[in-house]
């Protein structure tokens, strides 16, 4: 089976594009347009294989005919599954953008997960297309990164990248939906919603976040709404949540080489390194200077 990204006139991959793992049905690629230029590629959807799209910078556009198109921008993800045909379109690179393709088969995700695990395996939905669009969380950022900074022999390339191909499905798939009847305000659409805004408020101020009831108040709730209708979505608290994030973003920065530790330590937030390194080997079992170290 090709990649995801094929280029449907040579039967080659043109340079932007890299394959990083390929066995039967499942493959892992990246797509790194480092011109000034933006690069189009012929593509292709294929029929009854679910395709995975991950922007880490830049943006693209898919172009599907010349009457429809749809552009994906950093930190967003595209998830395509079609059962009827298989749809042939551009994708086209701008310039400075980073990519990770995935694709897999209906039967292979079987395989991984028990048929009510998704709503994508149920057989009700076997037929049905799904398309999905989304952020990028940072948990799965921090390893969509590692594809693009890992420094590995071509012997043990492919066995690391079979192993990231599995972590970022059962990431991916590790989303759950809220449950309304363990927290009954998140039976209101209204609430939900109000929330979800709280959490992108949180993360565009990471440098000075809120307090829990500053926090509240912008998102229109109350305390006890926002605390357990946060937890219930996204399975912390709102500032563990908050902290898990930073210093995913931390490991992301490190990932880069291009930061010393005490400047990921401001970024993210931090104003006295000490206690970033802290909680940087708390969660990760190592000192971000170890962990740079590693990285050479």
């Amino acid at each position: 089976m090709k990649s995801v990204v094929e280029n449907t006139e040579s039967k080659t991959f043109p340079k932007e594009i890299k394959v990083l793992f390929e066995k039967e049905d499942l493959s892992l690629s990246v797509a790194d347009n480092t011109s000034n230029h933006t690069t189009a590629v012929e593509s292709v959807l294929k029929q009854g294989i679910i395709h995975f799209y991950f922007c880490m910078e830049g943006n693209a556009v898919f172009v599907f005919s010349p009457q429809y198109s749809r552009e994906i921008s950093f930190h967003k993800n595209y998830f395509f599954y079609n059962p009827e045909k298989t749809i042939n379109f551009q994708l086209q690179l701008t310039p400075q953008t980073k990519m990770v393709f995935m694709t897999i088969s209906l039967e292979s995700l079987h395989k991984l997960f028990v048929h009510d695990a998704l709503p994508l395996l149920k057989p009700e939905n076997v037929n049905r297309k799904f398309y999905d669009e989304r952020e990028i969380p940072s948990y799965l950022l921090v390893v969509l990164n590692q594809l693009f900074t890992a420094n590995l022999s071509e012997s043990a390339a492919k066995l690391y990248f079979q192993g990231k191909t599995y972590e970022l499905l059962s990431l991916y798939f590790s989303y759950k939906e809220p449950n309304t009847e363990s927290c009954p305000f998140l039976n209101d659409q209204e609430t939900v919603r109000k929330i979800k805004n709280a959490k992108e408020h949180l993360l565009k101020n990471v440098d000075s976040p809120p307090s829990m009831k500053e926090l509240a108040k912008i998102a229109g709730l109350n305390e006890h709404q926002l605390k357990a209708g946060f937890k219930e979505i996204y399975g912390n608290s709102v500032f563990a949540f908050l902290l898990e994030h930073k210093l995913d973003h931390a490991r992301v920065l490190l990932d880069t080489m291009k930061y010393q530790v005490n400047e990921v330590a401001f970024q993210t937030g931090y104003t006295n390194p000490s206690h970033f390194i802290a909680a940087f080997k708390k969660k990760f079992g190592v000192t971000p200077k170890k962990y740079l170290m590693s990285k050479s």
